[in-house]
């Protein structure tokens, strides 16, 4: 495989989904979709928040928890990753926390050999409550600690967020200057269509780097309906690609070049006085 250094693009791919609540059946859609990424020439590919499972309750990911390192949903994570040779953020899966009751949300990374090569633990909880739409991910799960997390790979230093993250600009610039953030997501249709893509542009000006977005995308079978418009956004704020709606892919390339060139025009990172 190319390294950057060889070629000055590298292509990722947004990953997404409709969930089900049964784990084989979502297993096999994310297969999938990660064999079309890998066919399509991308190097990188990020699954959606929620990717393995969307229960009936809430709870019902807190039944599917695995011990970190073992597990069937991260041996499908690192077989995938290794059977076609590319970065595999694995959106999100549930991992046993200390409270019996509760999961952590966790995004693992997984490079081109199956190793995993970075953890992150959700931090930022979702709450929302407006007539009879409701939702308090605190009562399953247990926040990871507030330190962010990132990983080298060829397109240069990868910063990791999960959906209500976006929220957070601070998190981003905790992460220091970074070439790609990723952000697995399950929005809800009501925040999505009212905030989503404002946000993930925003995130990508004010870093100067590439945003790539895999969300759930559709009608769930437990009723739930999630925004998608899975993407990938510039460091000037242009999105790339967009999948509205439904299971697919949101593909294009990470480019050193394009980097620079914003950031020699614009040099607002350097201009930062806080």
């Amino acid at each position: 495989m190319e390294t950057l250094s060889e070629k000055d693009e590298f292509c990722v791919a947004a990953i997404q989904t409709v969930s089900s609540t049964d784990l084989h059946e979502n297993l096999e859609q994310a297969a999938s979709l990660i064999r079309q990424a890998a066919e399509q020439g991308a190097q990188m590919a990020v699954l959606p928040e929620y990717f393995c499972l969307m229960g009936r309750r809430d709870d019902d990911k807190v039944a599917l928890r695995e011990r970190p390192g073992k597990g069937p949903i991260q041996q499908f994570l690192s077989e995938s990753a290794r059977r076609h040779g590319l970065w595999l953020v694995g959106g999100t899966l549930p991992l046993e926390s200390p409270d019996s009751g509760r999961i952590y949300n966790t995004t693992l990374v997984y490079d081109p050999q199956g190793s995993q090569a970075a953890r992150y633990d959700k931090i930022h909880l979702f709450g929302f409550r407006r007539g009879d739409e409701s939702y308090d991910e605190s009562v399953t799960i247990r926040p990871g600690v507030s330190e962010p997390q990132a990983f080298e790979a060829p397109c240069g230093k990868v910063g990791l967020s999960i959906c209500y993250d976006l929220r957070f600009p601070e998190l981003y610039r905790a992460l220091g200057e970074t070439s790609l953030i990723v952000v697995p997501a399950a929005f809800t249709y009501t925040t999505g269509s009212a905030h989503w893509e404002i946000l993930l542009r925003a995130r990508a000006i004010e870093n100067q780097c590439y945003v790539l977005a895999a969300a759930q995308g559709g009608k769930h079978e437990n009723g739930r309906r999630t925004w998608g418009h899975s993407m990938l956004i510039d460091p000037w704020g242009d999105v790339l690609d967009c999948l509205p709606e439904g299971p697919g892919l949101a593909l294009g390339n990470v480019s050193r070049s394009r980097l620079e060139d914003v950031r020699q025009a614009l040099p607002a990172l350097r201009h930062r006085t806080l």
